[in-house]
């Protein structure tokens, strides 16, 4: 296997581009405390893995026979690359919607001010979207969809997309990443529809209340009410919140697995 690996050096550096692009965009992966030694440990671990099954054939008539990197093969190993982080990015999307949901009703729970460093997704974001970002991330851990993202799915991008296909489909690309973030922000709302119906009929209640006595200071117990509820409507609804990240998984491989097949065949 490494006398292969040898031999078609630079093929095998093109899959490591790839894996290497993919790798720096993914969640979890590519947070600042994982060493930058242990990427390029998995990126080689990766491409060693998918370097067996990958028909390189296409690749063939781009990498030069003097051993001496050419411009075609710069611009091929380029895209590669790009390809990666457009794969990862597509998965950060996915896992953006539930970091987003929690943003949405916290301000009006009353979590707005705790605003923190995530370093999953590496951006300031309230607790509440950090808890519903770390169990989208367990759940994502726990399930096969990591496995199913790193064999299957990367395995099958090599067959069915590469640098010369992602320019041929450019248009096609675009329109996908576009319709990765409408999905990005309905799914969001979908998650944290229920919480923000509840604490508006709770703020229209304590509006009613306090003009009805307004010597009754609701200011300082609204608050802790829209807490506790947000926290009761949270616990009552957990499985039906698990069982729609597992439903937004299942409907973001299914359409990058369409992207797959929409841009393959093309020579």
């Amino acid at each position: 296997m490494l006398e292969r690996i040898l031999l078609n050096a630079p093929i095998f550096l093109l899959i490591a581009v790839r894996c290497f692009g993919l790798v720096m965009t993914l969640p979890l992966f590519s947070i600042r405390n994982v060493s930058r030694i242990a990427k390029v440990a998995l990126t080689g671990y990766m491409a060693y893995l998918i370097f067996p099954r990958v028909d390189f054939s296409l690749y063939l008539p781009y990498i030069g026979t003097d051993g001496a990197i050419s411009f075609q093969y710069a611009l091929l190993a380029l895209g590669e690359g790009l390809i990666g982080v457009i794969t990862g990015f597509y998965v950060t999307i996915i896992f953006a919607a539930f970091s987003s949901a929690g943003q949405f009703f916290a301000f009006q729970m009353g979590f707005s001010a705790s605003e923190v460093y995530d370093a999953l997704s590496q951006v300031e974001n309230p607790l509440m979207g950090q808890f519903f970002n770390l169990v989208a991330m367990l759940i994502f851990l726990q399930s096969d969809w990591a496995l199913l993202l790193f064999s299957r799915a990367l395995v099958s991008s090599f067959d069915s997309l590469n640098a010369i296909s992602l320019v041929v489909h450019q248009d096609t690309m675009i329109h996908f990443l576009l319709g990765g973030l409408t999905k990005l922000f309905q799914d969001a709302f979908i998650i944290s529809l229920p919480i923000l119906g509840t604490l508006l009929l709770i703020s229209v209640t304590m509006g009613i209340l306090s003009k009805a006595a307004p010597q009754m200071n609701l200011m300082s117990e609204g608050f802790p009410i829209m807490i506790l509820v947000s926290f009761f409507v949270i616990t009552i609804l957990f499985p039906q919140i698990v069982e729609f990240f597992t439903h937004s998984f299942y409907s973001g491989f299914s359409a990058l697995e369409g992207l797959f097949k929409v841009t393959g065949g093309t020579q």
